[in-house]
This record gives C-alpha cells, sequence and structure tokens, in this order.
C-alpha cells in the first residue's frame, strides 16, 4: 500500500507514513466529491444516528463527528481520530506525521488558531471543527444543494 500525495499541509513541508496503531476514529471527512459522497451517504441515515453527530461544513468539505460504530463509510474518505501526543489535532487514523505530533500542533495552531483542527493530509486542507454542530438532515441536504449534490440526495 503506498502513502497519499505528500502535499505541504498549509505551508509546511510535513510527510506522512503508515501509522503502527490506528487511531480511534472520531470522525470522518472528505473533499471534493468524496465530500457530497459523505453528505448523500449521511442523508441515508436514521435520525437518532444523525442525531449522534455534529459536522462542520464549508464549500467542497464536510466533517462529520460521532462515535466510530456510526460514522458513515465512503470510498475515499478520512477517518480521523485523536493522538494524545497532539490533543487538538484530528488526525488520519492510519497515517502519521513524521515531525513530532506535539509540534506539528504547535505550528498548525499557531498559524491557523481554534482547535481543534481536522488536518486532511492528501488535500492539504485544514478544517476547525470547534464550532461543529449537531447533524441535521435539513441542513444537510442545504449544504448538499449548495454545492452542487443534491441530485443524489434524494
Amino acid at each position: 500500500m503506498r502513502a497519499p500525495p505528500e502535499p505541504a499541509v498549509t505551508g509546511l513541508p510535513v510527510r506522512w507514513r503508515p501509522r503502527l496503531l490506528p487511531l480511534e476514529p472520531l470522525a470522518v471527512a472528505g473533499v471534493g466529491p468524496v465530500a457530497l459522497a459523505l453528505g448523500r451517504r449521511a442523508l441515508r441515515a436514521e435520525d437518532a444516528v444523525l442525531a449522534s453527530w455534529s459536522g462542520v461544513a464549508g464549500q467542497d468539505v464536510l466533517v462529520l463527528l460521532g462515535p466510530a460504530t456510526s460514522l458513515p463509510w465512503v470510498d475515499g474518505a478520512v477517518y480521523l481520530g485523536r493522538d494524545p501526543l497532539a490533543p487538538a489535532l484530528l488526525l488520519p487514523c492510519a497515517l502519521e506525521p513524521d515531525v513530532a505530533p506535539s509540534l506539528l500542533e504547535r505550528a498548525l495552531l499557531a498559524g491557523h488558531g481554534d482547535a481543534p483542527l481536522a488536518v486532511l493530509p492528501a488535500s492539504g486542507v485544514l478544517v476547525s471543527v470547534g464550532a461543529a454542530k449537531s447533524v441535521a438532515r435539513a441542513s444537510l441536504t442545504a449544504w448538499l444543494s449548495a454545492n452542487g449534490g443534491a441530485e443524489a440526495a434524494s
């Protein structure tokens, strides 16, 4: 299995390698078409499951936080967990940075502020998830519609 591409996460030259022990998933994220697929998949969840999630969404990005067993699966999505050495970051469960996680955390927070931050290395995207709100079916539908993914949401 090859490691994903290694763009600089917001200008920081960090390489990512497979993690020996994966982190417990706390969130799932998608960017671009994967975000739309994730949103459509999330809409198929029962109301009780939706209510157990919180999330943040923006242009072409969706992050859902919740119990590991309830998080939706979508091909290409990134599952994120918390490394005890960098508790203000949500890092890919299967990857670790080639720098000390605490140094990465300090650098990212210094440049981008609001913790916790979801780190998506393959796309180079950082997402502040501190303002995550409960996932509501109507809000998710509206986000899909605004991002061009509503045609498959129904």
